[in-house]
């Protein structure tokens, strides 16, 4: 095995995110030598909270800013005599994908696009990248399969969300081939713990159990999923940052599969709530991939293994909504059986209302006015001047 790699300035992005935050407190602790640069939008799904463990300490320094801003980036870069990056940020709930998907386009693919052209003009400052991907690239896998999905299996994204990771891939593979950059990708199951955004299930189930309402269930709840606790997850990329060889993937996964029922029943008794009374069956997405199975051995060769049982780590993962119950704030849009953000790109909110509705009631207010339309809609979806000129003209 290869001498460990031994980073000095690492930019993580999206690190005020869930996962990626656990990474970077992880790495602040253990390794207070590095200094640690993180990017983050701070978009719904963020918290700067989640980095109150590291906030304070010297060697670590928070922006606010977007990774599709390329003039950012490169900043940073040079600025920070960047060396590392760690690429987290991006869209990640399946069920946004369904109705904004333009904006995991934007996120997914334009942002990793831009973090690699702005490694590519470093001149080989950047001695590491390592992208995050998603077990769901491989799509669905049978259910009587046996074996899992290995790192060389084909990428067969059967959503808008894994097909933007699987596209970001793509970009990532042709970067490490055409200009040599010394890239690595992980794909994994799911993560569940503390500090996790309540539109993903277990957050959802607890702070839903926690209130003694209905758990909504997509489909028949037959769905089968891996789940790893986000320490975990935050050991594995400790050990890939430090020993994954350049131009590899790595899977981070884990062989203890269960249903979507099994672990609502499992959060009801944790509450002591009868799951017979508090799960409800809703409508499915509009494709549920039925199982993810990964093949784990490659990473497990490099030293890590599981420490976290399905039990320990729900327990703590309770423990830890009981005492933030508002860690987040107003959350019951994300606790909708299906939560959705706007579905057209580009459209803002509008003093808290949606855009989209604004206009239908103009139309209303208006009797079907065309002229009068073509005046208000640049207004209302806060077009600039400049492209007024490019708003369809109305049919009367």
């Amino acid at each position: 095995m290869a001498s460990a790699y031994m980073p000095k300035n690492i930019l993580i992005t999206g690190a005020a995110g869930f996962i990626a935050s656990h990474v970077c407190n992880r790495l602040i602790r253990n390794y207070p030598d590095y200094k640690i640069t993180v990017l983050d939008k701070l978009d719904y799904c963020s918290n700067l909270k989640n980095l109150n463990p590291t906030r304070s300490s010297g060697n670590f320094k928070f922006i606010k800013g977007d990774i599709c801003n390329a003039d950012i980036v490169n900043y940073i870069l040079l600025t920070e005599s960047i060396d590392t990056i760690m690429h987290f940020a991006a869209q990640t709930h399946v069920d946004n994908s369904f109705g904004n998907s333009f904006e995991f386009t934007q996120n997914n693919i334009y942002g990793t696009h831009v973090l690699l052209e702005a490694c590519k003009v470093s001149g080989g400052q950047v001695k590491r990248f390592i992208h995050v991907s998603t077990d769901e690239v491989y799509g669905e896998t049978e259910e009587d399969a046996v074996v899992g999905n290995h790192e060389a299996c084909q990428l067969l994204p059967t959503n808008p969300y894994s097909a933007t990771k699987a596209g970001a891939e793509m970009l990532v593979m042709a970067y490490g081939r055409s200009y040599g950059l010394p890239v690595i990708t992980t794909r994994g199951n799911n993560v569940y713990g503390p500090n996790q955004f309540p539109e993903k299930l277990i957050p959802k189930f607890f702070l839903l159990a926690m209130k003694g309402k209905i758990l909504p269930i997509h489909g028949d709840g037959s769905n089968v999923r891996s789940y790893l606790y986000c320490e975990d997850v935050a050991e594995a990329f400790e050990v890939i940052l430090h020993r994954g060889e350049v131009g590899h993937v790595y899977n981070i996964g884990t062989k203890k599969e269960r249903r979507v029922i099994d672990v609502a029943r499992d959060i009801c008794n944790l509450f002591s709530l009868d799951p017979d009374t508090h799960i409800r069956f809703v409508e499915n997405r509009p494709f549920n991939d039925q199982r993810y199975y990964l093949d784990d051995q490659k990473l497990k060769s490099l030293g890590w293994v599981e420490k976290t049982t399905w039990e320990e780590g729900l327990r703590k993962t309770m423990d830890w909504y009981v005492k933030n119950p508002d860690w987040w704030g107003d959350v019951s849009g994300a606790l909708l059986p299906h939560p959705r953000m706007l579905t057209m790109p580009g459209v803002e909110k509008n003093n808290g209302q949606d855009v989209r509705k604004v206009v239908v009631n103009k139309i209303t207010q208006n009797g079907n006015d065309g002229s009068k339309l073509k005046e208000e809609f640049p207004k209302l979806l806060h077009i600039k001047e400049s492209l007024i000129k490019y708003v369809p003209e109305p049919i009367n």
